[in-house]
């Protein structure tokens, strides 16, 4: 019995000690000096991708973070980025859960959210097939020309109340009706604007739970890395999170039964959720209210405050780059207002220099400058570092669309430098791999169409000639930190053409 007790633990010993042993030979990224418990959760700074960027140049292109009871490896290389996104695709397709998924994501199943298997993969083929494909597109056209000439109207009409020849507008507002309309309109059949900028209750409500879910988001939470804070809720973080997906299911699941009663109506005829609730009919078990609603919300979420955030950044740099300015209007005049017409979404292709204008835009500001973050599904081995299961990615866009390295002049506003290089790999506002943005081709038609017509419309300039403020602020999209404000005039074409 004894020697059987001693055999027992001697190869108990060797088991460990060769645990220890292989587990320590491990490769694992570089990693800054942390604290007990906390890992490195006190190093995350506002704002995050520069806090990131900033320790990437002491530690490398490719390093871990232990953020509670998670690790987490950071990403701010473009050859790094396509080695874990496409080389490695299938192992870093998955999504990490989060606090806010539960509660708001429908219990992390939506798109966005939801870990790599077939429920995404189904998810994905209906945003192709029935949201984002091209057939869907084409029938929603009609919509986004007609938010943006309402936009166009409501300018126009500011403009001739001017007792000067330019007034002052507040665009932020502005493109955030119009974004917003146009998802609204896509999805339900209904806009929560007129032209008269006016806000009912429900708009204004809609809009205000859009900014919570924007606040929360961001994997900012603590309970996400450190599990006792989320059981004791200190902050009332869990307690809002729940009453912010409770009063967002509510607004959706009424949107949802709105048009289940109205099947047949006009209005409801040819929208996102009327094609959704015929999949339903189709396959009652799978397309479930839940499953509808979180494809609506991924399309509330993703497709308007990014969208209304990237056309202030344009505009924005337009102004303070007013040689950039004149060439685009050249180059819509030639295009377009030559013909004495309006800009139309079939032109957007045709303006080579106003897609550069948009691609430098997304470059130096991109709307989601940490991506999504992923989560590797096993242990896998990426350029040359161990990195286990479970081990969360965050790819630092904007370091990387601004590294040195690899982009020429990298903090100049150069949209020319599009028209040399399609600039793959480098080049990613829109995610790679997998779980890239399946709503890119709607994104790039409603910022062509809308920064277009402003440019071809208006005259802008710079109020007293002040260069813009180009500092960024706080929020999961990146958004401007003082709101711009531009001096603009009608064109004659307004004069001529009718609104």
């Amino acid at each position: 019995m004894f020697n059987l007790v001693l055999f027992s633990l001697i190869v108990g010993f060797v088991a460990a000690a060769y645990l220890f042993r292989s587990r320590h030979k491990k490769k694992l990224p570089p990693s800054p000096v942390g604290f007990p418990v906390i890992g490195h959760l006190h190093l995350l700074k506002e704002p995050v991708h520069r806090c990131l960027r900033d320790l990437s140049l002491t530690l490398g292109p490719v390093f871990s973070l232990r953020l509670g009871t998670r690790r987490a490896v950071v990403v701010t290389s473009a050859s790094a980025a396509e080695e874990f996104l496409i080389h490695q695709n299938n192992v870093f397709a998955s999504r990490p859960m989060s606090t806010l998924g539960e509660y708001v994501a429908y219990n992390n199943t939506m798109v966005s959210a939801a870990p790599y298997g077939e429920h995404w993969r189904k998810l994905r083929r209906v945003c192709a097939l029935e949201i984002f494909s091209a057939t869907r597109l084409r029938e929603s056209e009609g919509i986004r020309r007609d938010e943006v000439r309402a936009l166009l109207r409501t300018i126009h009409l500011a403009t001739k109340s001017g007792v000067s020849n330019f007034v002052r507008v507040k665009l932020r507002p502005l493109l955030s009706r119009l974004t917003f309309n146009i998802i609204m309109r896509m999805v339900a059949g209904k806009s929560y604007y007129g032209e008269e900028n006016d806000e009912d209750e429900e708009a204004r409500e809609v809009r205000e739970l859009i900014r919570e879910t924007f606040e929360f988001g961001g994997f900012t939470y603590v309970g996400d890395f450190l599990p006792i804070m989320k059981l004791l809720d200190f902050d009332g973080y869990l307690k809002r999170c729940k009453k912010l997906g409770s009063k967002l299911d509510k607004f959706l699941q009424n949107l949802v039964d709105e048009h289940r009663r109205n099947r047949g109506k006009t209005e409801f005829e040819n929208t996102m959720i009327t094609h959704l609730l015929s999949l339903q009919e189709s396959e009652p078990e799978y397309y479930t209210d839940d499953i509808i609603k979180g494809l609506v919300l991924v399309m509330v979420l993703a497709g308007t405050d990014t969208t209304a955030v990237t056309l202030e950044w344009a505009m924005s740099n337009l102004l303070n780059h007013p040689e950039v300015l004149m060439t685009l209007k050249t180059e819509l005049n030639d295009v377009v207002s030559s013909e004495g017409r309006l800009m139309e979404e079939s032109d957007v292709n045709k303006c080579t220099y106003l897609n550069n204008v948009i691609s430098e835009t997304l470059r130096m500001y991109p709307s989601a400058p940490l991506l999504v973050p992923h989560q590797s599904s096993e242990n896998c081995l990426v350029g040359g570092f161990d990195i286990p299961r479970g081990s969360w990615l965050f790819v630092n866009a904007w370091a990387i669309q601004r590294d040195p390295k690899v982009w020429d002049e990298p903090e100049a506003f150069k949209p020319e430098r599009f028209e040399l290089e399609t600039h793959r790999g480098k080049f990613l506002p829109f995610g790679m791999g997998r779980r890239a943005c399946p709503g890119m081709g709607l994104a790039q038609s409603v910022l062509g169409l809308a920064l277009g017509s402003l440019l071809q419309c208006f005259d802008w300039e710079r109020v007293d000639d002040v260069e813009v403020d180009m500092s960024e602020g706080k929020g999961l999209t990146m958004p401007k930190a003082v709101p711009l404000v531009a001096k603009c005039k009608s064109c004659l074409i307004l004069d001529k053409i009718p609104l």
